[in-house]
């Protein structure tokens, strides 16, 4: 089993290693937005991205409390 692991780490690393210069070029293609987001949609998102977190939570402390 734990060779199963220790292969699948050795591939892993190959990727990042042969791939990082091109992983770089693509976070650097998009790391500002192309396109504008009023008000509106910032605070929307902003929203949504606060109930994720709440729902991330609720679960969490759902998965507690059935532990116990």
């Amino acid at each position: 089993m734990f060779s199963k692991i220790g292969v699948i780490r050795k591939s892993i690393r190959s990727f990042f290693a042969d791939n990082f210069e091109k992983i770089a070029q693509i976070n650097n293609k998009y790391k500002k937005p192309r396109i504008q987001m009023s008000r509106a949609v910032k605070f929307s998102l902003l929203l949504l991205r606060l109930y994720l977190i709440f729902l991330v939570l609720l679960l969490a402390y759902k998965f507690s409390t059935l532990i116990r």
